[in-house]
């Protein structure tokens, strides 16, 4: 099993699979990260692939002191699922 990484000079958070990739997509402004969305390619759904990616980017904006502005619905969902995330929201 792979684990997630940033892919900074693509503004996304990255997991490969099975030859594939997922991400979440990002921007950062001061102290705010907003993802904007959360792709999964149809051969990795269904794996839990989009939660590891994005427990990952939240554990990730918490350690450089980031505030998180889930403007993805699968983000924001997680946060909602997740009630030890939601003090990262912005």
């Amino acid at each position: 099993m792979t684990q997630p990484h940033d892919a900074p000079a693509q503004n996304r958070f990255e997991l490969a699979e099975q030859g594939e990739t997922a991400f979440a997509a990002y921007t950062v402004a001061g102290d705010t990260i907003t993802f904007t969305h959360t792709i999964v390619p149809p051969a990795l759904e269904g794996q839990g692939i989009a939660s590891r990616l994005i427990g990952y980017a939240l554990g990730e904006a918490r350690a450089r002191g980031l505030k998180v502005r889930p403007e993805c619905s699968f983000v924001a969902a997680y946060i909602e699922r997740h009630p030890e995330t939601r003090d990262l929201l912005a």
